[in-house]
């Protein structure tokens, strides 16, 4: 409802046309770009006329000719609205006034950026949705936060809502470092943490810190496309290192780097995204040697180390690093849902520093009431007894894909059982056209994401990465077998 707000509008009283006239045409005008929209409330004759310096009458005059035209309607006891019954047709105005909406283009050239803005169309109603590993919002603890945000901005509303540091809340920074510390092997205090808005901008203050426009990146050539748009944002230059089953290729690695220099690399280590393969012990050693000898910078994203269900978690890179090579990246929001944005980075001192300036240009701080929230979660332990929760579950749920995938799909799709994350990746036979079977699943009400998504160059693998964390186990089955329903037959 508009009255809630001032709505102004313009008149000029030195124009020789009548001003009823006038502040008709103004409404009009914003009802044809869209301002105002049907069922809207105008404002009171007494405050309208109060705002603009003019008299009552002039306004009840404008009033009772959009009435009379077609563009509004009075309410007794109520008001007067903007008409939902306006004519396909609308009507004509004063003048004939022309219809007037934001430009569809703007009047000056933009720069030609090569990203892949992530679109996200809504599924049709009854759909299932294999996506590439998002936790399930159905189990966030919804109810300990929102009583956490009730008890910091009723005990602690001045200093909640102020302006604070653009590093992140310090006790949450203290938090995460302390359980980094513990869980992770990251010998890390507070003054290495800098809070971000979710592991994406994390990434972009990264890329924008360590990168001069034309300083190469290694990255894995089947990798996370938001990681790579904002490597080249900020000017990199891309070349893809291959994927195996013990991760990250690092011998390409050190053929790249003989032949030019390399700025950085970044890699997903744990879980490789998105093959789910972890990078093995002999690599990783390999890896820290070539970035500490070169003085390489290592971008480390750990998007989903608190999801591991057999053997022992693989510490990161980031816990035996001595040279300060890698920068750490991480994030709550695959803990706790993907809404709620907050991420991380670990790295020296100076480098915090530095990514907390950039970060003080777009966005002066973070969400201070989120941010001591979690605080309280993590102090009191609920965040922790969430994991356990969210990990038993996640693994139950794997393992209902992986049965549902074996009895449905068997010789259609190969696939190992990930030790951790929260997605599978299934190849696909040869003979079997992954993105057409990709387009025939939507028609049958499942949708997955083929193998081409993720390549950063040419067609990409044929394979599909299913999540298995957003939907239940009996969710998982029924799309499987939608899925099997959906099989393209062999070329």
């Amino acid at each position: 409802m508009l009255r809630t707000w001032k709505l102004t509008l313009e008149v000029d009283p030195s124009s020789s046309v009548p001003l009823f006239v006038q502040l008709a045409r103004a409404v009009i005008r914003d009802i044809e770009r869209g301002r105002l929209s049907p069922g809207d409330a105008l404002p009171g004759t007494r405050a309208l006329a109060v705002s603009l310096g003019i008299h009552r009458n002039t306004v009840d005059a404008a009033y009772r000719e959009l009435i009379h035209q077609g563009w509004a309607c009075a309410e007794p006891s109520r008001g007067t609205f903007i008409s939902q019954a306006l004519p396909v047709a609308a009507p004509k105005g004063f003048g004939g006034s022309p219809r007037q909406r934001m430009p569809a283009r703007p009047g000056f050239s933009l720069p030609q950026e090569e990203l892949s803005v992530e679109s996200r169309a809504h599924a049709s109603r009854g759909a299932l949705v294999f996506n590439d590993g998002a936790p399930d919002v159905r189990l966030a603890p919804a109810t300990a936060l929102a009583r956490a945000f009730r008890r910091v901005l009723m005990g602690r509303a001045r200093t909640a809502l102020s302006v604070g540091d653009a590093r992140g809340d310090p006790g949450l920074r203290e938090a995460l470092a302390g359980m980094l510390s513990r869980t992770r092997g990251l010998a890390a205090g507070a003054d290495d943490v800098l809070v971000t808005r979710g592991s994406q901008m994390a990434l972009f203050l990264v890329a924008r810190a360590l990168l001069r426009p034309g300083d190469v990146v290694a990255v894995e050539a089947l990798g996370y496309r938001p990681a790579w748009d904002a490597l080249r944002l900020a000017g990199a230059r891309l070349v893809g290192l291959p994927v195996d089953a013990q991760g990250m290729r690092v011998d390409a690695l050190q053929a790249l780097m003989a032949k030019q220099p390399v700025r950085a690399v970044y890699v997903t280590p744990h879980h490789q995204y998105p093959t789910t393969v972890p990078l093995t012990a002999a690599r990783r050693l390999e890896l820290l040697r070539l970035a500490t000898e070169a003085r390489m910078a290592v971008v480390e994203d750990d998007y989903d180390h608190e999801f591991h269900y057999e053997g022992r978690p693989v510490l990161p890179l980031a816990s035996t690093d001595r040279a300060g090579c890698v920068v750490y990246v991480g994030s709550l929001s695959k803990l706790i849902a993907p809404g709620l944005r907050l991420g991380y980075v670990v790295a020296p001192a100076p480098l915090v520093r530095a990514l907390s300036a950039l970060r003080a240009v777009v966005d002066r701080q973070g969400d201070a009431p989120l941010e001591r929230a979690l605080v309280e979660l993590l102090e009191e332990g609920e965040l922790q007894r969430h994991a356990r929760r969210a990990r038993r579950e996640y693994h139950a749920r794997r393992d209902a894909l992986a049965e549902a995938l074996r009895a449905e799909l068997g010789g259609a799709v190969d696939f190992e059982v990930p030790a951790g994350g929260l997605a599978i990746w299934a190849r696909v036979d040869e003979a079997l056209d992954a993105g057409a079977w990709a387009e025939r699943a939507a028609s049958h009400g499942v949708h997955v994401t083929p193998g081409h998504a993720f390549a950063l160059e040419g067609r990409g693998p044929a394979a599909f990465r299913l999540g298995f964390a957003s939907l239940t186990r009996q969710e998982l089955r029924e799309g499987v077998r939608r899925m099997a329903l959906a099989r393209p037959r062999r070329g």
